[in-house]
């Protein structure tokens, strides 16, 4: 079994005095991926399924587009620390200058000619519909799924769904790494994502909006809020994004086309 914790005995202060416990911490390495023997980045992650991570980061990020591009994956466990090596059968380097990107997420941020006035151009078109109460029972879904967070309160968790199924659930310390090791799963076996719907918790800030609009989900949907520009970006894609899924039974739409039946 994968280890994601580790138990540390701490102080806790509660009703004016303090007492020893034992607490279990989420587990925190750093994952670098190289691709082609060069440095693309360094993630925080709780180091399961780090090949699904790796090869979901670069697919997310345009380093790869197909699954017969990639020629070899390696993942190195070096002390406390992963290194994820890639191999490609083409240049993914070509056409790309090394930028920084500005990112709210975790890990470091690099920007290769991805712009967002590239991927806006996009248009999802996809007629998936999904009723209120299929999304609510989704994210009632996700919650119960949630142990890790449930015991160490410090991670995300993100699923790939139809409306009548969840598909695939992953949890790690970053939302931007559950979602992307949910890319990285349907790349390997070769999953359609255009017609599936994301179900996720934590901000939707527009490079999550992205990395959906990326592999073309159509619905987008989290327990928490969007960001200003995310909403008009999904509005201007016509990606469907939903937040702010309360257990009460109560939740935000900022975009839809017409696929949430009833509205």
């Amino acid at each position: 079994m994968e280890r994601d914790r580790i138990s540390f005995k701490i102080k806790e202060y509660s009703a004016g005095n303090f007492r020893e416990r034992e607490i279990e911490s989420i587990l925190e390495i750093p994952m670098t991926i190289n691709l082609n023997g060069r440095e693309v980045v360094t993630l925080l992650t709780t180091a399961k399924k780090p090949e699904y991570l790796a090869i979901g980061f670069l697919k997310s990020d345009a380093y790869i587009s197909t699954r017969d591009q990639v020629t070899g994956l390696e993942i190195n466990h070096s002390g406390d620390r992963i290194v994820a090596e890639v191999t490609t059968s083409h240049d993914p380097w070509k056409n790309r200058t090394l930028e920084y990107s500005i990112t709210s997420g975790c890990g470091k941020g690099t920007n290769f000619g991805r712009n967002v006035s590239t991927i806006s151009k996009r248009r999802i078109n996809n007629d998936l519909t999904v009723s209120p109460q299929q999304i609510l029972s989704h994210a009632r879904e996700l919650h119960n799924r949630s142990t890790l967070y449930g015991i160490t309160r410090g991670c995300h968790n993100s699923s790939l769904c139809t409306p009548d199924e969840m598909l695939y659930f992953r949890e790690d310390i970053g939302r931007h790494n559950a979602i992307d090791m949910i890319v990285g799963q349907c790349f390997f076996e070769q999953v359609a994502t255009d017609d599936k719907m994301i179900v996720s918790t934590g901000r939707i800030a527009s490079e999550i909006l992205l990395k959906a609009v990326r592999i073309g989900v159509p619905i987008l949907a989290s327990t928490a809020v969007a960001t200003s520009f995310s909403v008009e970006l999904a509005r201007k894609i016509g990606i469907t994004l939903i937040g702010n899924i309360k257990d009460d039974g109560s939740f935000w739409v900022y975009n839809d086309q017409g696929r949430i039946s009833g509205l």
